[in-house]
């Protein structure tokens, strides 16, 4: 009996014992799941912006801590305070999934809050989305009402524009003080420009061009600046803050790519200003050379020395298409289809366009070799008469005795039948020109008087060569009168109208005063025992 009751005790204080463990575990489980996050001491990261803390950060996200998430959000609020243009009904709240973000406007996230954020403060999200969205609003309010930046932008603004107006103002009087001193001294620094003899530039179009060309840099100078002032002007407003860059992009991304390209191209640009030096002097030797045969200095057989300078410039140009064809890989774009679509098109062109061209100047070409005549020989083309004054490789220009200038294409001077008059006068062993004049004279007149009253009026006609002596001769024995020519020399071609006039005067004035007639009779004789037309002595002779 006593036994039961003993296991009975021991029973009872196991229960009690069990019964208070399990209690005190329970008890235990509850309080840590009923723990207020309240009570928990977290450190919070203030969000300063300006001067007092809008709200705590207190959760990390990611790799961004709390400190880096705080100050970016006040960086970001600040940014609103900035724009002078802020409209605080552009602040909003979009949801996701995993985040309520704030945003201005529909591409400025301020700040995003998740769900660990909110039970930071015991708090939904949405509650803390809609707190900081208000903290935020009434902070950069209130700071744009107590110290507005615009003001102070205008102030920059107006600023900035003042002393881009000076800068402009003092650059144009610096332009304007150089143009007026170079027109001032314009005597001293403009002498002309001069070429071989050639007059290219005179000293009015120095002057000119030097004040055109300091205008042009004028106009650049005043652009640039105030294009360089532009991105500091779009500064100063947020909202046109992101044009400064493209502003600046715009004008350094052509300038460093041009610096690129020329950095690139200075090795072909060594090669090409080595290959222009050795053609240069490779001329220079070929030149002096066919200035020696000009001079005859240097005598070639079967080369004449007027051959000298068209043979330099035929080889000239042939080693200037050489050197053209040297260079071409090393210009820069030589490679791109632009390049060589302009090319072809401009070599169609110039095949097009230039046949008539091509055959003046192979004609030239011919010409020179053919040597027909020279500079101030007096020649006779088709109908044209006169001293020939220029030779070019496409014309050959002609000056009449009444000083008309003539251009003939030397196609047409190759393809027509030329007169040389002044071949043979070249030279003092030469007898000159031989001209000839013809009279008809009937034949009543002795041949003898008339041959006589010829030579008379040769001898007393000016730039007539007395030796060899002048001749008659009887061309033609026509039905009525006899044809006589006169043949005299004359070592001055290019004054033949004024020859023959003098010599039709003195023909004249001999035939008067020797009793003969310059006619040429038309008759009909009836031999009925009239006078014959024989002269006397002739007749006296029978």
């Amino acid at each position: 009996m006593k036994k039961n009751y003993t296991w009975v005790l021991l029973f009872l204080f196991l229960s009690v014992f069990q019964n208070g463990y399990t209690q005190k575990a329970a008890e235990k489980e509850k309080n840590i799941n009923s723990i207020d996050t309240t009570t928990i001491k977290l450190k919070g990261i203030p969000v300063i912006p300006f001067r007092d803390t809008l709200f705590y950060v207190y959760k990390k996200v990611g790799s961004f801590t709390a400190e880096t998430r705080a100050k970016a959000i006040s960086e970001k609020i600040k940014s609103l305070y900035e724009d002078s243009f802020f409209e605080p009904d552009s602040l909003k709240i979009v949801k996701s999934e995993i985040t309520h973000d704030i945003m201005y406007k529909d591409d400025f996230v301020i700040m995003s809050i998740l769900d660990i954020d909110a039970k930071a403060e015991n708090q939904t999200a949405n509650f803390i989305a809609e707190r900081n969205l208000g903290l935020i609003k009434k902070a950069v309010i209130s700071e744009n009402e107590n110290h507005s930046q615009l003001p102070k932008r205008l102030g920059f603004t107006a600023l900035l524009i003042f002393i881009i107006g000076i800068i402009l103002y003092l650059a144009g009087k610096v332009f304007n003080k150089i143009k007026n001193y170079f027109i001032i001294h314009k005597s001293k620094y403009f002498k002309g420009f001069k070429y071989n003899n050639i007059s290219i530039l005179s000293p009015q179009k120095q002057l000119f061009l030097t004040t055109r060309v300091i205008g042009f840099i004028k106009i650049i100078t005043l652009i640039l600046i105030v294009y360089l002032a532009l991105p500091i002007l779009f500064s100063i407003f947020p909202a046109t803050e992101a044009y400064t860059t493209t502003l600046l992009h715009w004008i350094l991304n052509p300038i460093r790519h041009a610096f690129l390209s020329f950095v690139g191209f200075l090795p072909s640009l060594f090669t090409i200003i080595v290959i222009i030096v050795l053609f240069k002097y490779a001329l220079k030797i070929i030149k002096f050379f066919f200035d020696e045969i000009k001079k005859g200095n240097i005598k070639i057989d079967g080369f004449y020395s007027d051959w000298a300078m068209p043979t330099f410039n035929i080889i000239r140009f042939l080693l200037f298409a050489f050197m053209l064809v040297i260079i071409f890989p090393y210009l820069p774009g030589s490679d791109s289809p632009i390049f060589k679509g302009v090319s072809v098109f401009v070599g169609i062109l110039f095949s097009l366009g230039s046949s008539n061209a091509i055959a003046n100047m192979v004609a030239g070409l011919v010409i020179t070799y053919m040597r027909p005549f020279k500079i101030g020989d007096f020649i006779k083309i088709g109908d044209v008469s006169g001293e020939v004054i220029e030779k070019t490789a496409l014309v050959t220009r002609i000056r009449t005795p009444k000083f008309e200038d003539i251009t003939i294409p030397n196609a047409t001077v190759l393809s027509s039948v030329s007169t040389n008059y002044s071949a043979n006068t070249s030279h003092a062993a030469n007898n000159g020109l031989l001209i000839h004049t013809t009279v008809t004279i009937g034949y009543d007149v002795p041949w003898k008087d008339i041959y006589k009253a010829l030579i008379d009026a040769v001898l007393k006609t000016e730039m007539i060569e007395p030796n060899p002596a002048p001749f008659v001769l009887q061309t033609s024995l026509d039905d009525f009168y006899v044809s006589y020519q006169i043949n005299v020399y004359t070592k001055e071609p290019n004054k033949q109208p004024r020859i023959y006039s003098s010599l039709h005067q003195n023909i004249q004035d001999s035939f008067n005063a020797a009793g003969i007639e310059i006619m040429s009779p038309h008759y009909k004789a009836f031999r009925d025992g009239n006078k014959t037309t024989i002269p006397e002595e002739y007749l006296n002779k029978e």
